[in-house]
């Protein structure tokens, strides 16, 4: 009686054989490896429409044209010195720039739920209808020290994306790493040389230097902006309407900028 009833057991309780979990893993694996294939694709693509995009620059101004020359060559000379920056393909030139997009809008869900998103979208009433216009928020940044967030408006997605990185280049800071502790000079400085605060609207954000390994312990906005200025280990603490991802990003950069003004 007892061999019927494991025979009769239901097919559900059975557990799988090792040969279909190898098959389960592999299909895992397969699935991951197409992923980095298509973001690796999605990276070549941009690195070659940028390089295209730099050979077919013409500057117009005294700096571009130096940049395109050769004889202006250091970014952090371009910053100290003062001179501005109005072309973003200087940036382009002289940096190995990564990009990432704040999530500032919010799609619609029952009760105000909805998924935040990207691309915040705004009407304007006329009478002739409504108009609807996007607004995106890009930051850049090389992970060595040099970071940036701009802002950017069309009446569709990907131009407000476009202009969004654009100014982010146009805005790009220099950002002094340091240590926690003090540790050997062939180690990577990893966190914030010291306490700064910085403050937009009601929101106040402090930067405290943490051991390695510690991780961001920031809101997740913020740990894009750190995370493509270089910083590793960091210790964040917000107050006021952080929900406000404009005035949280615009406050982080300003915390950031005030590690070199210190130390001048």
């Amino acid at each position: 009686m007892a061999e019927k009833e494991t025979k009769n057991e239901p097919k559900d309780l059975i557990e799988p054989v090792p040969e279909e979990l190898d098959k389960v893993e592999v299909g895992l694996i397969a699935e991951e490896k197409e992923q980095k294939s298509f973001e690796e694709e999605r990276r070549e693509r941009e690195e070659a429409k940028m390089q295209s995009d730099l050979d077919k620059w013409a500057p117009k101004t005294q700096l571009g044209k130096l940049v395109k020359v050769g004889k202006e060559k250091d970014f952090d000379n371009i910053l100290t010195t003062g001179k501005k920056i109005l072309e973003h393909q200087i940036a382009d030139s002289l940096l190995k720039l990564e990009n990432d997009l704040l999530l500032i809008g919010q799609a619609k869900g029952k009760f105000g739920g909805g998924k935040r998103r990207a691309w915040r979208q705004t009407q304007k009433k006329t009478m002739e209808g409504n108009i609807v216009t996007f607004s995106c928020m890009a930051v850049v940044g090389d992970r060595k020290g040099h970071v940036g967030i701009g802002l950017g408006k069309a009446k569709e997605t990907l131009p407000s994306r476009q202009k969004a990185l654009r100014n982010a280049k146009l805005n790009i800071i220099r950002v002094e790493l340091g240590y926690e502790s003090p540790e050997e000079e062939k180690t990577s400085p990893h966190t914030v040389p010291f306490i700064v605060e910085g403050k937009c609207g009601s929101i106040r954000i402090k930067l405290l230097p943490a051991p390695r390994g510690t991780g961001l312990v920031v809101g997740d906005e913020c740990k894009k902006i750190l995370k493509l200025a270089g910083i590793q280990d960091v210790y964040g603490v917000t107050k006021g309407q952080t929900r406000t991802t404009f005035n949280l990003a615009k406050a982080c950069m300003d915390a950031l900028s005030k590690t070199t003004k210190m130390l001048k």
